[in-house]
């Protein structure tokens, strides 16, 4: 009985779908993950450009200065001020810086550590909001954090001249102010995530189809393959599907399940034939019963009603001997091969079966022969009923003697049951484990067993994890069984 996952309702049932949304999801992340990392790289490159051009006006600023000519306002790109000390106004501005209205007093403050001239500095500086007569705080910049170029100037290294056309002493220091804005890589920064949120769309949207039909067309063969499987009935497992020759796993699959309904239709043969042979079986007691019940009631006072009663519970013995043996084959077929937890001593159980075996129909000698004993993990009846069942077939065929050995060996306990019988031809060294097989000479029903004994001593051997086969010999026939030793048992 399959189990069934209970379906989640947000959960698309399609294979095609859920492959097509997982792959979405992997590539969502991806680009997110990409995006995030082109969207901080661009921001980074953009402020470096804005810093280099803050740095080149800086500069272009100081050479005017020293030359003794004022900037003129609107020349520069980036917001400017030139601060000088003992002066109230600001030397020159630009840039934006207009809005402040410098000319009234200063926005930025006038040097109070003089650096040295050529020198760079850069630093974080708070813009403040001015709210004078002369100027609001309409201007953006006013009250924000903005990154500030500056170098000084001393005015004594200029000329006279130079620096009455400033309009500064002769002592003063000064000061030029370049602004960076992040406006340009902020700009860039937008321009570029929009772009990248366009193209991640477009491309979730194509990887999402692309996965969705190629899954489609990859999933074709399944879908002939499921088409053909479920047209097999375990009554006729005939079909067999088509092998792509591509060899990918497709391919795999298809072998797997032409092997498996292989099986199937093994299985199904074999259950066939099972059920004619049984019925066939049970069809010769059962007649040879009928009749003889029958005979004997038409004709009451001329029967032996001794030797019909005798017929009847041989008959009736060999019913019951084939029906406990279907019984035992079907919960062999039926159950897992596993080994029991119990430890049994193959040993001891050959030597008491010698013993206790009735050898009254034919004078035969049945031997033991063994060194150690020999432990093995099983159930001590299914191995009490190999063993029998392996001195049942040697006894129906064995001339004068049957010999059983018991070995360790390696990792192995090793059993041997020998008889000096007329053996068994190596072509059929397998078909004797086959069920309701019976050789030549062993055709007579009454005296040849029902043909189950070694097929339920070889699949008692395969549910111990152990191996029953026919071992060549020149005299008679020698079947041996391979099991796993077990440990000895604490006390032993």
């Amino acid at each position: 009985m399959n189990a069934t996952e209970p379906r989640r309702l947000w959960w698309p049932r399609s294979v095609r779908a859920r492959t097509a949304l997982a792959a979405a999801s992997a590539a969502a992340v991806i680009l997110v993950s990409i995006g995030w990392w082109l969207h901080h790289d661009v921001y980074r490159q953009g402020t470096q450009i804005a810093e280099g051009q803050a740095e080149q006006q800086l500069w272009a600023l100081v050479d005017q200065l020293n030359e003794g000519v004022v900037p003129v306002r609107r020349s520069a790109v980036l917001p400017y001020e030139v601060v000088a000390t003992g002066r109230r106004t600001a030397v020159a501005y630009g840039g934006g810086m207009d809005d402040f209205d410098p000319g009234t007093r200063h926005v930025l403050p006038t040097p109070s550590d003089f650096r040295e001239p050529g020198g760079l500095t850069i630093r974080p500086l708070r813009i403040p909001a001015r709210r004078d007569s002369n100027s609001g705080d309409r201007f953006e910049m006013a009250g924000r954090t903005y990154t500030v170029m500056f170098a000084d100037i001393r005015a004594d290294e200029l000329s006279r001249d130079k620096v009455a056309a400033l309009g500064v002493a002769a002592d003063a220091h000064l000061r030029v102010y370049v602004v960076v804005l992040p406006n340009t890589a902020e700009a860039i920064t937008e321009t570029t995530d929009r772009l990248l949120l366009r193209a991640g769309l477009v491309g979730l949207v194509l990887i999402a189809a692309v996965t969705y039909f190629a899954v489609r067309i990859a999933l074709r063969p399944v879908e002939a393959i499921r088409v053909l499987t479920a047209s097999v009935t375990a009554s006729d497992p005939r079909e067999r599907v088509t092998v792509p020759a591509t060899g990918h796993e497709i391919t795999a699959l298809a072998t797997t399940i032409n092997t498996t309904l292989q099986r199937l239709d093994n299985a199904a043969a074999q259950q066939r034939r099972f059920v004619a042979d049984a019925a066939h079986e049970l069809r010769s007691p059962l007649t040879t019963l009928l009749a003889s019940l029958e005979v004997a009631l038409a004709y009451p006072e001329r029967t032996d009603w001794p030797a019909a009663a005798t017929t009847a519970a041989r008959q009736t013995r060999r019913l019951q001997a084939l029906a406990e043996d279907l019984l035992l084959l079907a919960r062999l077929d039926t159950r897992t091969a596993t080994a029991g937890p119990e430890t049994v001593d193959l040993t001891a159980l050959a030597s008491r079966l010698t013993e206790q075996y009735p050898l009254s129909e034919r004078p035969l000698t049945l031997t033991c022969d063994s060194a150690a004993p020999a432990h093995a993990h099983g159930n001590p009846d299914e191995y009490e009923r190999l063993l029998r069942n392996l001195i049942d077939n040697a006894a129906r065929h064995a001339a004068h003697r049957i010999q059983i050995t018991v070995r360790n060996q390696d990792a192995w306990v090793v059993l041997t049951v020998a008889d000096d019988g007329p053996g068994v031809p190596a072509e059929d060294a397998e078909r004797v484990f086959e069920r309701f097989v019976r050789l030549d000479d062993a055709r007579s029903r009454d005296h040849g067993g029902t043909g189950l004994g070694l097929a339920i001593a070889r699949d008692l051997a395969h549910r111990h994890q152990g191996t029953l086969t026919l071992t060549p010999r020149t005299l008679g026939a020698c079947f041996q069984l391979r099991l796993p030793q077990a440990p000895t048992p604490a006390g032993k």
